[in-house]
């Protein structure tokens, strides 16, 4: 399995405060040096829809994710997070197959 990624995908009128909110947590994150923590991340606006939004995470695999899903400090921010959206999140969970590099 070459991996694991989550994609959320929202609505917000906040997108400002979704990104500084994002950045935030990964530097506290970073800070703090430890439990896994995601390889990368994409916030992505819709071009078709107004105030739609994806933020697409990768994870070196499914277990780093849920073991991250499950700090206090992920909840938090998921909860934040909820605060500054215009309605429920949807989350879809995707074990990588292939990846590939076009650089």
């Amino acid at each position: 399995m070459a991996g694991f990624v989550q994609i959320i995908e929202y609505r917000t009128s906040k997108p400002d405060e979704v990104a500084a909110l994002a950045e935030s947590y990964r530097e506290k994150r970073e800070a703090d040096g430890d439990g896994p923590r995601p390889v990368r991340s994409v916030m992505c606006s819709d071009r078709n829809e107004a105030d739609r939004y994806f933020t697409v995470v990768e994870f070196a695999s499914h277990e780093e994710a849920m073991e991250n899903s499950a700090r206090p400090d992920t909840g938090e921010f998921a909860a934040a997070l909820m605060e500054l959206c215009d309605g429920p999140t949807k989350f879809y969970d995707l074990d990588v197959l292939q990846l590939t590099d076009f650089s």
